[in-house]
């Protein structure tokens, strides 16, 4: 199989292209109070998907009530301004550093689209972050559910068919073994690991998949993804 077959590439945005766990980490430290510059990184995150987990909704505004929640467990700052600034940080969440660039040279050679758990105010931030790249985008407002339902998955299966593009013309790309990996392999979708976390221990801001599903490709950066476009 050749990267060359392809003429869609889908793309999870927060975790792949857009860089949440710096984001979380960076809000955490800077609006917690002092007490919030000891915590390991483990404990923020593992804190912050709990947080997620009780307050599963739209990321442009459920993140104030994550933030409280996570707080309120690591003895935090618990007012409504701290909560408010959290809010607004996550929609200026930063880019990886490879990311717009790579995404620029990809655009030369497939469609691209993105599939995102973000809703559609969280999404047009992360996609101005990112410069615009994509043709299409699937988000949690237009299919009513999240990844890794099966159903977030069938309705760009759907939305891509009707504009004349083939399943097997589909390279998902992602991050998340949890919310892309897994659940795209499985309904045969090629996959592309992007391991953002390679080297680094456990799964981050991630939660831990049951398994981890080798995909057809895998590179440790979008940079080397777009590099082996490139090259073959």
């Amino acid at each position: 199989m050749e990267l060359s077959s392809f003429k869609v590439l889908t793309f999870d945005v927060v975790g792949t292209l857009i860089d949440f766990e710096k984001g979380v980490l960076d809000g955490v430290r800077r609006i917690g109070g002092s007490k919030a510059q000891d915590l390991s990184d483990t404990v923020i995150f593992e804190a912050y998907k709990r947080g997620r987990e009780r307050f599963p909704g739209r990321s442009s505004s459920a993140m104030a009530d994550v933030y409280l929640a996570l707080a309120e467990e690591l003895s935090l700052i618990t007012d409504k301004a701290s909560a408010d600034a959290f809010q607004m940080a996550v929609l200026r969440w930063p880019a990886f550093e490879d990311s717009v660039a790579a995404l620029k040279r990809l655009r030369r050679h497939y469609r691209l689209v993105a599939m995102t758990n973000a809703d559609r105010t969280a999404f047009s931030c992360y996609s101005h972050t990112l410069q615009e790249p994509f043709d299409d985008s699937v988000t949690c407002d237009d299919t009513g559910v999240a990844k890794p339902d099966p159903q977030f998955f069938a309705y760009n299966r759907g939305r891509q068919a009707a504009h004349g593009y083939k399943y097997s013309e589909i390279l998902h790309v992602a991050q998340s073994q949890y919310h892309d990996i897994g659940v795209a392999t499985e309904l045969g979708y090629t996959t592309c690991w992007i391991e953002r976390r390679q080297g680094l221990p456990g799964f981050g801001g991630t939660p831990e998949p049951k398994q981890v599903v080798k995909p057809a490709f895998h590179f440790p950066t979008l940079k080397a993804l777009a590099d082996a476009v490139e090259g073959s």
